[in-house]
């Protein structure tokens, strides 16, 4: 049996819902070989309402990490998520051009959950100029889709299908909105477009707010559905199930948090 390969650049959640944490449980879901280069390390205060502290890695120790895995060639499939600076969003981007990477997910992370400051605008820029060009797939929220298209607020479907448009045009492949539970209506809602056609993913609004780490998730199951041979199309649909399921099973880490649950899609289907 060949086993596939993935790979995350990303930033370590000490709450372990998100972040390189979510990207590696879920590459395991998925029965992939999961390797990681550390671009952070996000820490949260519980005696200052959860507040955030962003601790950024040296650029030239991610690039020493990439070297490290790729080491034994090219991976199957890769995502990133928080890069933390703009250096280290240059260092994945000359990763994924120097090794010719191929199913490369972008997930372009500009906030922490549970914050609504952009972390760095010239980090924003760089995501944009530099990587959603090489991304077979980019992933962003509402919130990061608007930055990456340079429109308004996203706030319904119709905004979403401009948004998606306009981030195609920067030359990604395939754009997933995650829209999830934020818009204003009745279910999850998720749009895909090739460039030609949009897919409208739906699945029921789950109560509650477990849902630390769920874009993460979506964005770590796509990339090892691609790795397994997966179309993209493929790919994202199961991993709409796979993070539905983790949502519904979530639980409360604690009064300010409650994380997915990574194995609640096999176990429901065991």
């Amino acid at each position: 049996m060949s086993i596939k390969k993935t790979l995350t650049i990303a930033g370590s959640d000490s709450s372990g819902g998100a972040g390189l944490q979510a990207d590696l449980k879920t590459f395991q879901e998925y029965g992939t070989f999961g390797f990681s280069a550390v671009t952070s390390i996000v820490t949260m205060d519980p005696d200052n309402n959860w507040s955030h502290g962003v601790t950024i890695i040296d650029s030239e120790v991610v690039r020493a990490a990439l070297k490290t895995v790729l080491s034994g060639g090219p991976v199957d499939a890769m995502k990133t998520g928080m890069l933390g600076s703009v250096e280290n969003t240059k260092a994945a981007a000359d990763a994924i051009e120097q090794h010719q990477l191929k199913n490369v997910v972008i997930d372009p992370v500009m906030v922490c959950k549970g914050e609504d400051e952009l972390m760095q605008p010239e980090n924003a820029a760089a995501i944009r100029d530099l990587l959603v060009p090489l991304a077979t797939v980019v992933t962003p929220n509402l919130f990061e889709a608007s930055q990456l298209a340079q429109t308004a607020p996203i706030t319904d479907l119709e905004g979403m299908k401009v948004a998606a448009a306009k981030i195609h045009a920067l030359g990604a492949k395939y754009v997933v909105i995650k829209g999830g539970k934020a818009l204003q209506t009745d279910k999850a809602i998720d749009l895909l477009f090739d460039g030609s056609n949009y897919t409208v993913l739906e699945a029921p609004k789950v109560p509650g707010n477990h849902n630390h780490g769920a874009g993460c998730t979506f964005a770590a199951a796509i990339t090892a559905g691609l790795a397994n041979g997966m179309t993209v199309s493929e790919s994202v649909a199961k991993a709409k199930d796979f993070v539905t399921a983790a949502i519904k099973d979530g639980f409360a880490l604690n009064q300010f948090i409650g994380p997915v649950w990574h194995g609640a899609y096999n176990r429901q289907k065991s």
